[in-house]
């Protein structure tokens, strides 16, 4: 459920997408009466309008998921605050000069802030943050630990680079499917492989209780 709920904003701005790019010129008027206000001069042309108004959604989106949790008085992810700061800062830029240039940009800046942020947790707080989110659920060696959380590094660093790999070399069109399927692909391989190499280094807790005893 919560990855569901983690996605929900990139799935939206993946069907947005589409079906403005399934009729460009409807698109075009609709974002133009609708929201010609947000743009420089006040039109929006047919090219720009599937990005813009799926832009436009994930903001929503996004915004929609931090409310959502405070109503119900539930933390929110820093992550997730961080997405939303981007989303809305390039997002706005996307629309307003109506260049997708900066909403490509914000999977590549938030997966090397995540990245950044594994990477230099260990060096000026000591903690190992993969430790901290999953040292509740299973015990590892302290090396295990560290290979995970490099791992999650290179990891996130690989993916900033893809993402703008993609949205430079192709069309928007594949870099949408790339965002969607591409990365939602990537991460679950990722995660299996991560899974079934935890397995063969995990602790058996009853195993070192009975150890101890």
């Amino acid at each position: 459920m919560k990855l569901l709920f983690d996605f929900l904003p990139i799935v939206l701005f993946f069907a947005t997408f589409k079906v403005a790019e399934g009729s460009k010129a409807w698109a075009a008027e609709f974002a133009s009466g609708h929201f010609g206000f947000l743009v420089a001069g006040g039109r929006v042309g047919p090219d720009q309008a599937p990005v813009m108004l799926a832009t436009l959604v994930v903001i929503a989106a996004t915004l929609a998921q931090v409310l959502w949790l405070k109503a119900r008085r539930r933390p929110v992810d820093k992550m997730l605050w961080v997405s939303l700061a981007l989303v809305v800062v390039l997002g706005s830029l996307t629309i307003w000069f109506q260049n997708e240039t900066f909403i490509k940009w914000k999977p590549t800046v938030l997966y090397w802030v995540m990245a950044a942020v594994l990477a230099l947790a260990p060096l000026v707080t000591g903690r190992n943050l993969m430790q901290t989110l999953l040292g509740a659920q299973m015990r590892l060696p302290a090396p295990v630990w560290s290979r995970l959380n490099i791992a999650w590094v290179l990891f996130f660093a690989a993916m900033g680079l893809l993402n703008i790999w993609v949205a430079y070399r192709f069309s928007t069109d594949a870099w949408v499917n790339f965002k969607l399927f591409g990365g939602m692909g990537l991460m679950f391989v990722f995660v299996v492989a991560q899974a079934l190499y935890l397995g063969r280094h995990a602790e058996d807790p009853d195993g070192a209780d009975a150890a101890q005893r």
